[in-house]
């Protein structure tokens, strides 16, 4: 269930909150101020400013034309953002990197039956009725960043999701996918892992497509009518294998800047974050037929999508599919944007805030409805500076560039100023920064209270604060993600839930890499057309935000993070929550070693999760009062996210530092918490799970003492 759009007179009563609801919206106190009244009055100056039309205006000159990474229209995205944040005031520069991305050629599929007959000759192009952007002949065959090119053939096999228990089933019905074309629908996990696990098993291509169970006509009416994917609808997308590391896939750990000489990249032979097997996105129009002509077993219960007929699992020839596509790859350069507002005390450290601004074809949700909210936090601190306004510690705005390809702008950018991020105080992001009028957020669990005092403080369209809204949202009263598998916080009367941060989004290099605290936020709804052409300023005006109200809302949410953080007294962070989730973790992670028959003992980590509970009550205390040498206690404070690092890394993948989040190896998206651990008890390797237990003991023991410290200890 979702909520009703506002009408235009609603929308402009909303525009004018700033002006009759703030004085109630803005609190006495805060926690991490002395005295807050002085940063009351800024929030208050910032909170008037954001522009509901000028975002508008922002969003539709973003997404005039399709701006794939690295292309021409891209740069003149990167210009587009420049010039803003130098008319905000900011100390702005473009900053190119070089990355090796691939763009299609030529794309053809086609599938016949087990006597010839042509069953469909695709890829067929995305059309509607009507939507004014679908004709552009700029606009990109569908393909996969980072496919190679292929020239397969070989039977079909339908593998629902493509999950690990998905292969599972149909390995344990003795269906062999070696040399075989596997289908799979969009969901449950990241489409890398689709194509990670079909190679694996020893599949020739994957293709994969969106059901329309999952966002087409199962769940209403289609795009042009409504919101949903129709029929041609194409979600594009990159299957670089990012749970192994993100960013140019010849350069991990290492800035890819175009100085970097040819020697100090992997040669292609060595790369493994890159599949091997060809993969295309095809829509479910494409599908149908292929799917419809299948036999073999048919599927399990819940693999059964919304197209009309009963689907089985293929494997026995009856339907057999050419894949052919043909990829340029070359090391393109692509554009970071940088907007800095130096800090006035604590110059070294850093407020990070990002989105990212590529799109696969106009983006109008994914990303530029969080472009356009960033500019409007910019347009905000701007007017602030012109007021004598400085920030007590330095302001970065940053528009990343191929995200889409593979978190590519972001990543290479935190490499390149890996000393610098070890000073860093948080790294705020936004995406998808509006697809409807749901607020959501995921955090590091120090700063998820932040992000709800955030939110208490700007008001919301509907009338009340962010936080009332949020805490409204029927799908908040739900149950709780299982905190085995991590994708929430345990649940807490009163308080609305704030998730994990797993990967998929620019956060992932600043917190798993480079231990930077992190927030990322959204504002959702009934969106049926990510990655897909549409996906453009007609549809978002339709169905997302006609008024660009929570535009307008995200632009106070993302500025105020940045805003509270630059000039807090004491960093906000709130280390008691943090232990006491870690201290829930390895309660599940326990639970699932004894069902493994593994049999751990948690005695001396959870003795160390208590121990960090400890000092992290005592940290809070004195931050509460704000005594003491200040800039010493922020260091410590800040000290203890990375305290939590590995520097040799997760087995099997040391890009990936962080012990108590990750995203999953074959979830991708999903946050898998204490990930070391978990991972070797899925493995069912004791050996292993003892020794990631004894380095999670060790970090843990390693934020206790900092934590001691921050307290005066």
């Amino acid at each position: 269930m979702f909520l009703r759009p506002l009408s235009l007179a609603t929308a402009v009563l909303a525009s004018t909150l700033p002006l009759f609801a703030q004085s109630n919206a803005v609190p006495a106190s805060l926690f991490g101020y002395r005295d807050f009244a002085r940063q009351a009055q800024i929030d208050r100056e910032f909170l008037a400013v954001p522009d509901a039309r000028l975002a508008g205006e922002e969003l539709k000159n973003l997404t005039a034309v399709p701006h794939v990474a690295g292309s021409k229209e891209d740069y003149d995205t990167a210009v587009y953002v420049a010039n803003k944040f130098k008319a905000a005031g900011l100390e702005t520069t473009i900053v190119p990197y070089k990355a090796w991305m691939n763009l299609p050629q030529t794309v053809h599929v086609e599938a016949t039956d087990s006597t010839g007959k042509m069953l469909m000759q695709g890829p067929s192009r995305e059309h509607v009725s009507s939507d004014p952007y679908q004709d552009d002949s700029r606009v990109l065959p569908a393909f996969n960043g980072s496919s190679p090119s292929g020239d397969v053939t070989g039977g079909v096999v339908y593998a629902n999701y493509g999950r690990p228990e998905d292969f599972q089933k149909l390995a344990d019905d003795n269906i062999d996918l070696h040399g075989k074309i596997v289908l799979v629908r969009y969901g449950g996990n990241f489409r890398g892992v689709k194509v990670y696990i079909a190679q694996q098993r020893g599949a020739a291509g994957v293709l994969i497509y969106s059901d329309p169970f999952d966002d087409g006509y199962f769940q209403g009416d289609v795009y042009p009518k409504g919101p949903y994917r129709p029929d041609t609808g194409v979600q594009r997308g990159a299957v670089q294998f990012l749970f192994k590391y993100p960013g140019d896939a010849t350069t991990p750990g290492v800035a890819s800047t175009p100085e970097l000489p040819d020697a100090a990249r992997l040669p292609l032979q060595k790369i493994d974050s890159l599949p091997s097997i060809p993969s295309l996105p095809i829509s479910y129009k494409d599908a149908s037929p292929i799917l419809e002509h299948l036999t073999g077993p048919g599927v399990p219960r819940g693999w059964q999508g919304a197209l009309p007929f009963t689907y089985h699992m293929g494997g026995d020839g009856a339907v057999r599919v050419h894949l052919a596509e043909k990829m340029d790859y070359a090391e393109r350069t692509i554009w970071d944007v940088i907007g800095r507002i130096p800090g006035r005390d604590d110059p070294d450290a850093w407020v990070v805030a990002g989105n990212h601004r590529d799109a696969w074809v106009y983006g109008a949700v994914d990303p530029n409805s969080g472009t356009a909210a960033m500019l409007e936090a910019a347009h905000g601190m701007g007017t602030l500076l012109k007021s004598g306004w400085k920030p007590k510690r330095t302001i970065y705005f940053c528009s990343w560039d191929a995200e889409e390809e593979g978190l590519i702008g972001s990543t290479e950018w935190v490499e390149d100023h890996a000393r610098q991020l070890d000073h860093a105080v948080v790294y705020l992001n936004t995406d998808v920064g509006v697809s409807g009028p749901e607020f959501e957020a995921s955090a590091v669990p120090s700063l998820k209270q932040y992000l709800r005092d955030i939110a208490a403080e700007v008001p919301s369209p509907h009338g009340g604060s962010v936080l009332d809204a949020w805490k409204a949202e029927p799908s908040r009263n739900g149950s709780s993600a299982s905190m085995e598998e991590g994708r929430s916080e345990a649940p807490q009367p009163g308080l609305v839930q704030v998730g994990d941060l797993g990967s998929g989004s620019d956060f992932t290099p600043f917190l798993q890499h480079a231990g930077v605290p992190s927030t990322d936020i959204g504002s959702r709804g009934r969106y049926g057309v990510y990655h897909s052409v549409f996906d453009n300023y007609a549809w978002f005006t339709r169905f997302a935000d006609p008024t660009f109200v929570y535009e307008q809302q995200q632009a106070r949410v993302f500025g105020l993070e940045v805003l509270h953080i630059a000039d807090a007294d004491v960093l906000p962070y709130d280390y008691v929550t943090y232990a006491k989730e870690i201290a829930a973790y390895l309660k599940g992670a326990e639970a699932k070693s004894d069902k493994a028959g593994i049999r751990l003992s948690f005695t001396q980590a959870n003795a160390a999760a208590s121990r960090m509970l400890t000092a992290a009550e005592s940290a809070y205390s004195r931050q509460k009062t704000a005594s003491g040498n200040l800039n010493a206690m922020n260091v410590k404070l800040r000290q203890v996210e990375g305290d939590l690092l590995d520097p040799q890394g997760l087995p099997g993948r040391p890009w990936f530092r962080h012990t108590i989040y990750a995203p999953g190896e074959y979830t991708g998206y999903a946050a898998v918490v204490i990930p070391g651990v978990n991972e070797a008890i899925d493995a069912n390797n004791r050996e292993r799970a003892q020794k990631e237990l004894d380095d999670l003991i060790a970090a843990l023991d390693r934020a206790s003492g900092d934590l001691k410290a921050a307290a005066g200890e």
